[in-house]
C-alpha cells in the first residue's frame, strides 16, 4: 500500500487528436474515486478540460511530453493549475495491459503516489526565448551545409579558392565567384577583385582559379549562393529579436559574460539563459544543474560492481555549447584553474572526459554566479584547501607511493665531520 500525497489529482494521456484525462479523488478513509473522461486536442477541447478540471477543484495535472503534442495543453493549463511534466520513462505502464484510458489512470495513481519525478520547465518568456535561440542554432547548420555544398561545386569544377583564402565567402573570393558565373568560360584578371590584404599572390589566386565549371555546377552553384544569402538574412532578424527579448535579463547576462569563454560573444550567454533560465532556486545545488545538462557520469551499479559511467543524453542543446566553450578555454592561458583541471583529468582519464569535467566546472560557476548574483572569481579553484586528516600518511606510506610511481628514492650523504 503506497502512501498518498496527493488527495486530489489528474493524470493525462496526450496524443495528436485527443486527450484523455483521469481525477484521482481520495476522501478520508483513504478510497479513490476516479472520474475519466475524452477530450479534443483542438483549442476548444482545452478549455472545456480546463473547465472540467475546476469543476472537480482538481488543481495538481500531471502528463507526459509525449513529442509537442504537450506544449498546447502546457501552455492552457499552467494559468488554472500546476501543471507537472514528466519524461515517458517515469510513466511507463505495464506491457500487455496499456490503453489510453489505462494510461491516463497509471499516470494519475503514479501522481498521486509522488511517484513521478518532474521535469524543468522554464518560464513563458525564456521558453520563447528558447524557441528562437534552438531556430538560430537550426539557421546555423544549414548555413554550415549550404556553404559545404558549394565548396563542392568549386572542387569539383578545379577552382582551388580554398587554398588560396581563408574564407572561401569572404569578399574577395566571393567576388571571384559571382564573375566567373557570370561569365563562365572566360579567363580574366582577379587582380581587381583581390583586397590589398590578401596574403597570397596574385600569381596563385590566378593559377587557382584556372578550371572550368560546368553549366550544371554552375547552376547549382548560384542557387545554393542565393540561398545562403538568405538564410543568412534569416539569421540577422533573429538574432534581433533574440536580442530585444534577452534585453531584460542585461544584468544576469552581463554577470555570465565574466565566466571563461562568455565575454568573445553576445549570443553565448544568451544561449545559456535560455536553456537554464535566470532562476537557480529549481535547482537546489550546482550538482543537480549538472545532471540536468547531462554532465556528469549515471549511477549504473549493481552487486557492488559499477557497469557504467556514460553520461546520458541530456541537455543535447546546451551541452555542445559547453564542450565548444571548453575546448577553446583549456587551450588559453587566460583561465589558469580551468587549463590545470584538464590538465589533470586528461592524464587519468583522457581528453573527452576531461572536457565533460571543465564543463561541469562552468556549470557550477555558472550556478553560484546566478544564485548569489556576484561576478566569476577563480579565487575558490586556485586558493590553498586545508589537508585533509583523513587522507595523512606516514612516512612510509609516501616513499612506497613514491616507488609505485618510478621514483628511485635515495638517501641523503651524510657529510663528513673533521
Amino acid at each position: 500500500m503506497f502512501k498518498i500525497f496527493r488527495k486530489n489529482c489528474c493524470g493525462l494521456d496526450v496524443h495528436k487528436t485527443w486527450i484523455y484525462a483521469c481525477i484521482g479523488i481520495t476522501d478520508s478513509n483513504g478510497r479513490t474515486d476516479y472520474h475519466e473522461r475524452r477530450f479534443s486536442a483542438f483549442s476548444r477541447g482545452l478549455f472545456e478540460l480546463a473547465d472540467w478540471l475546476a469543476s472537480f477543484q482538481c488543481k495538481e495535472v500531471c502528463m507526459e511530453s509525449a513529442g509537442r503534442y504537450w506544449i498546447p495543453v502546457f501552455n492552457v493549463l499552467e494559468k488554472t493549475c500546476w501543471v507537472t511534466l514528466s519524461h515517458p520513462k517515469y510513466t511507463k505502464p505495464q506491457k500487455g495491459n496499456k490503453t489510453d484510458r489505462k494510461d491516463a489512470k497509471w499516470i494519475c495513481d503514479l501522481f498521486m503516489c509522488d511517484m513521478i519525478k518532474p521535469s524543468f520547465i522554464p518560464p513563458s518568456d525564456i521558453r520563447h526565448l528558447r524557441d528562437l535561440v534552438r531556430y538560430r542554432f537550426k539557421l546555423t547548420n544549414m548555413l554550415t551545409g549550404e556553404k559545404n555544398r558549394a565548396q563542392n561545386c568549386l572542387t569539383v569544377s578545379n577552382l582551388k579558392l580554398d587554398d588560396v583564402f581563408s574564407d572561401v565567402f569572404g569578399k574577395s573570393a566571393r567576388s571571384i565567384t559571382e564573375h566567373i558565373l557570370a561569365h563562365p568560360g572566360e579567363t580574366f584578371d582577379v587582380t581587381p577583385f583581390v583586397d590589398k590584404r590578401c596574403k597570397h599572390p596574385i600569381e596563385e589566386i590566378q593559377a587557382a582559379i584556372d578550371g572550368s565549371i560546368s553549366p550544371e555546377q554552375a547552376i547549382k552553384l548560384r542557387e545554393v549562393l542565393h540561398h545562403t544569402d538568405e538564410i543568412n538574412s534569416h539569421k540577422q532578424n533573429i538574432e534581433a529579436e533574440i536580442l530585444h527579448i534577452a534585453s531584460r535579463y542585461e544584468p544576469m547576462l552581463n554577470l555570465i559574460r565574466t565566466a571563461p569563454g562568455f565575454s568573445a560573444d553576445p549570443m553565448t550567454a544568451i544561449a545559456l539563459i535560455s536553456e537554464i533560465g535566470v532562476d537557480m532556486s529549481v535547482f537546489p545545488t550546482a550538482k543537480h544543474l549538472s545532471s540536468w545538462a547531462g554532465c556528469c557520469p549515471r549511477n549504473d551499479s549493481s552487486g557492488g560492481k559499477r557497469k557504467s559511467t556514460r553520461i546520458s543524453r541530456a541537455g543535447i542543446y546546451i551541452k555542445p555549447l559547453l564542450v565548444q566553450i571548453a575546448n577553446a578555454i583549456v587551450h588559453s592561458d587566460k583561465y589558469p584553474e580551468c587549463k590545470e583541471r584538464y590538465r589533470r583529468l586528461k592524464a587519468r582519464r583522457g581528453h573527452k572526459k576531461a572536457i565533460i569535467g571543465v564543463c561541469r566546472m562552468l556549470l557550477t560557476a555558472i550556478w553560484n554566479i546566478l544564485s548569489k548574483l556576484e561576478s566569476y572569481t577563480p579565487y575558490g579553484y586556485l586558493a590553498d584547501h586545508k589537508a585533509d586528516p583523513s587522507k595523512t600518511l606516514t612516512t612510509a606510506q609516501a616513499l612506497n607511493i613514491l616507488r609505485l610511481r618510478g621514483y628511485v628514492i635515495k638517501d641523503d650523504p651524510v657529510p663528513l665531520t673533521a
